[in-house]
């Protein structure tokens, strides 16, 4: 289900064209036609008469979540490679253009025999740097001189950004992707008269790919990580955070991967990995606008029906999170107002107890929910504060956050959304506050449907899930959810054992003032709504951010220049977001 409350840019008071709620409830029924070609590929179409324009995408199931040791960051990187182009697309002369980069494999190959024993080195403390270049052998470094000719050789055979100038010219839009934990999605708006054009290039690409600048291209996504972890006021101590949370669970590993991986995986690797997870039958597409089902079933079988079923299909995640035993804590100083996370263990995606605890959230959430109420205007010991359930594919946790007002600190904080949490433990939740919840997932469920590309995504997700028909089924699960329910799934689920805290204190400049860099530039009072944005993106699920982030770069260009500054940092907020569980 992935969501934690309503996060709206019309209350943050951005600009005047309100994007609705991407909250998913109710009890509206969409109705969706399904049909899988016989190579397996799942096709989901959802006709609207009006505008002339389709929203298309189609997602592999497949995430870092799958991903293991050594590899971490290959279904992000995939997502990069999948924009290089095919066997026609992409090249002045794709034959010369294979030809090197069977070279660059070759010379790759000799490069990891030398990068292997400069390994050993390490090991023994002989050298302390792997990529300091006064620490190579010269043999390694010319390899590397050999490897960057052939880059450069390669790169005179290509044609820049081919795949998206053929789809602006046809008059397309908003094309882009994302990698989750649990999914990568490839999505474009294409206007009705050119969707032949969507299934000719998207099943082009999946038939006839050529990884082109793949070793330069992971220069290009540590750059990537380099800005929106490393650079960012609390990116490294999230992503640390993440791997004290989980213990077992391949959840453990940032989505763009380690470092040390991304150096050094391998062409080779990722076609093994492209074959097994691109596969037909881990596929599904969906089309949401003005189309006739019969052509696109037709185009479908056309075009994407020619590509092979793996006979092997990708095996389930095997390794889940143990049991917790004991409390965890992580305590850092940032570039940030002082804060505190308390991460509590709970439950997947679907899972009986996960519509508790979504509703659980809605509690607590949002300018009228409980810690708003009792930590931000009562007590005032926060500036703002959140909390929510994010069920991933796999597992899934309960997050309470708070950001200390001036003069308070993170253990003010944490006393305070403990005593919210005994309060949901020891007294049973109002029948009238729990129903005022309900409407407003109610109110949701007719908003959810008012975009396109929006819809696409959210069926999307849906279907790499639990399947598509979730969309519908899970209102009605929420709506169910009783008063017993939210007390019983709290006093199972919020105990000291089954969490990690994370204690974030101010970093002092040399002056000894708080420094944070993303909020330069703005005035005093887009700095509080960029605080309020920062703490609810924080704890915003990731296809929400996804979904979000697509409707905020749509809409910038309208907003007034005043607000372009305020516009940028919720960009960053957003990307951050998914760069942390996801990466767009």
């Amino acid at each position: 289900m992935r969501r934690v409350g309503a996060v709206l840019c019309l209350a943050l008071g951005l600009w005047a064209n309100p994007w609705g709620s991407v909250t998913q409830a109710g009890a509206q029924q969409l109705e969706v036609e399904e049909f899988v070609l016989e190579n397996g590929m799942t096709f989901l179409l959802v006709p609207r008469k009006g505008d002339p324009a389709v929203s298309a995408g189609w997602v592999a199931k497949v995430g870092s979540v799958n991903e293991r040791p050594g590899i971490t960051g290959i279904s992000h990187l995939f997502e990069h490679m999948m924009f290089k182009g095919t066997r026609t697309i992409g090249t002045t002369n794709i034959e010369q253009d294979l030809a090197v980069m069977a070279r660059m494999d070759a010379v790759k190959s000799r490069i990891v025999t030398e990068e292997l024993a400069q390994q050993q080195k390490l090991r023994l403390g002989e050298i302390t740097d792997i990529a300091d270049p006064k620490q190579r052998t010269p043999r390694h470094q010319q390899l590397l001189d050999e490897l960057a000719d052939l880059e450069k050789q390669a790169k005179a055979l290509i044609v820049a950004n081919e795949f998206d100038k053929i789809y602006t010219a046809a008059g397309a839009s908003s094309m882009n992707a994302t990698t989750s934990q649990d999914l990568t999605l490839y999505f474009i708006n294409v206007p009705s008269n050119k969707l032949e054009l969507w299934f000719w290039m998207e099943s082009d690409r999946l038939r006839h790919p050529v990884f082109r600048e793949f070793y330069t291209e992971r220069d290009v996504v540590a750059e990537e990580r380099r800005l929106r972890i490393d650079s960012t006021p609390t990116g490294k101590l999230d992503e640390q955070f993440d791997a004290i949370f989980w213990n077992a669970s391949p959840y453990h590993w940032p989505v763009v991967g380690w470092p040390s991986d991304l150096h050094a995986i391998t062409r080779e690797e990722a076609q093994a990995y492209y074959d097994l997870n691109y596969a037909p039958n881990n596929l599904a597409a969906c089309l949401v606008g003005d189309f006739d089902p019969r052509q696109v079933k037709a185009l479908a079988q056309q075009y994407f029906g020619r590509l092979p079923r793996n006979p092997r299909d990708p095996l389930p995640v095997r390794t889940t999170e143990v049991e917790p035993l004991g409390e965890r804590r992580f305590i850092a100083s940032a570039d940030t107002s002082p804060e505190v996370e308390l991460r509590y263990l709970t439950v997947a995606d679907g899972h009986v107890d996960e519509f508790a605890l979504v509703v659980a959230g809605a509690l607590l959430n949002g300018r009228t929910g409980r810690l708003y109420k009792s930590l931000v205007l009562g007590q005032q010991v926060a500036s703002n504060a959140g909390a929510g359930q994010n069920g991933l594919k796999w597992q899934g946790y309960f997050s309470f956050s708070g950001t200390a007002r001036a003069g308070k600190t993170p253990e003010d904080v944490e006393a305070a959304l403990e005593q919210e949490i005994r309060k949901l433990q020891d007294e049973v939740v109002d029948e009238r506050e729990l129903q005022k919840v309900k409407n407003i997932f109610e109110a949701g469920n007719y908003r959810r449907l008012q975009s396109n590309l929006a819809l696409m995504f959210q069926l999307l997700a849906a279907e790499a899930g639990r399947g598509w028909q979730a969309f519908n089924d899970d209102p009605k699960r929420l709506a169910a959810v009783t008063p017993a329910d939210i007390q019983r799934v709290a006093k199972t689920y919020f105990v000291p054992e089954r969490r990690a805290v994370a204690t974030y204190y101010t970093k002092k400049k040399a002056d000894g003032q708080p420094s944070d860099d993303l909020m330069a530039g703005l005035t005093d009072e887009q700095r509080e709504k960029a605080t309020q944005m920062r703490a609810m993106v924080a704890q915003m699920p990731i296809d929400q951010a996804r979904q979000l982030l697509a409707r905020v770069t749509q809409q910038e260009a309208a907003a007034p220049p005043e607000m372009k500054p305020l516009v940028t940092v919720m960009k960053t907020l957003l990307e951050q977001r998914i760069a942390k569980g996801g990466q767009l």
